[in-house]
């Protein structure tokens, strides 16, 4: 059975670089454990919100969760987690209370509050958001509000990976309908989607898919979890992107998501052209399928180095 990095083809990136500190990351999520030995590793920040960035009870679900998802971000190489970029600058803005104990699926947020949390986020120099979450009591002017963060996003350049949804649904949220957001379902490691994940045609048109079923990753108590779920695919998807970011820090986010975008059967049709102000412009082929495909990170960093060497020797 593969490796989850090794079925979206991560590990040779994650083999040329860890990340890097000028990347930052969004982590709209629980608090975490920071004092956990596999995540002291200086790139933890605190961003202010309601609750603290660190946990005051570790049996949380919003602790667990937070953690959990730091992990498969940020933890140590040496860690049991998937630690896919850990010196990358980790943000942490808590959204989840920890009022409740156990486990929960998948935790949720108004969507004023996720739009505050992703403000904030923008403002404290995020290159890329993770929202490893669902929301709750949506309403018509809170909803304004969010796609007012998501445009806000667009503007400044910080990409948005989000979970599809755990509710084995076929449709869409006011989350995945926004075209910047890339959406993010959730597989097994034969690369089939877990019967949980929503799926729709705006996911398949402009999501990816991501291992997300029976992840290993850190307890916020010093033990193993498994988890799975969308929540646990997406910082696939956003690791992905803070490499990326890490080995080509002159790429706009447009560059990035395109390339993450295209396909290794369709690498050959993926054409590029300088077009004014020496920007490059990605023709993608059209997708057709309410499942997004496979996460292919290296595909992505071929596309970035060919651009990258055309951008030098233009």
């Amino acid at each position: 059975m593969l490796h989850p990095t090794e079925l979206v083809k991560l590990t040779r990136l994650m083999q040329r670089t860890q990340g890097s500190s000028d990347i930052r990351i969004g982590l709209i999520d629980g608090p975490v454990a920071t004092s956990h030995t596999d995540l002291t590793n200086g790139h933890l920040q605190e961003i202010s919100g309601n609750n603290g960035a660190s946990c005051t009870r570790n049996n949380s679900n919003a602790c667990l969760h937070g953690t959990f998802i730091a992990g498969v971000l940020a933890a140590r190489r040496t860690s049991p987690a998937p630690a896919i970029c850990p010196d990358c600058t980790l943000l942490i803005r808590p959204i989840f209370s920890e009022s409740t104990s156990g486990r929960e699926h998948m935790p949720s947020a108004t969507p004023q509050e996720l739009a505050g949390a992703i403000f904030d986020c923008i403002n404290a120099g995020a290159r890329v958001i993770n929202l490893s979450l669902a929301l709750a009591q949506p309403s018509t002017r809170e909803e304004k509000l969010l796609d007012e963060a998501f445009n806000r996003a667009l503007s400044r350049g910080v990409l948005i990976a989000a979970a599809a949804g755990n509710q084995g649904m076929l449709g869409s949220s006011v989350i995945t309908r926004h075209p910047w957001v890339i959406p993010v379902v959730a597989c097994d490691l034969r690369g089939y989607p877990i019967n949980e994940s929503n799926l729709g045609s705006t996911i398949g048109t402009r999501g990816l898919s991501a291992p997300g079923d029976n992840i290993t990753g850190l307890g916020a108590e010093g033990q193993i979890l498994t988890m799975g779920g969308t929540s646990v695919a997406v910082p696939f998807v956003t690791g992905a992107i803070a490499l990326l970011w890490s080995q080509f820090p002159d790429a706009t986010a447009a560059q990035i998501k395109l390339a993450l975008m295209s396909q290794p059967q369709n690498f050959q049709q993926v054409t590029t052209r300088q077009t004014g102000g020496g920007r490059v412009q990605f023709h993608l082929p059209r997708r057709g399928s309410v499942v997004p495909p496979l996460l292919d990170a290296e595909s992505a960093w071929q596309i970035l180095s060919t651009v990258n060497t055309r951008r030098q020797t233009a």
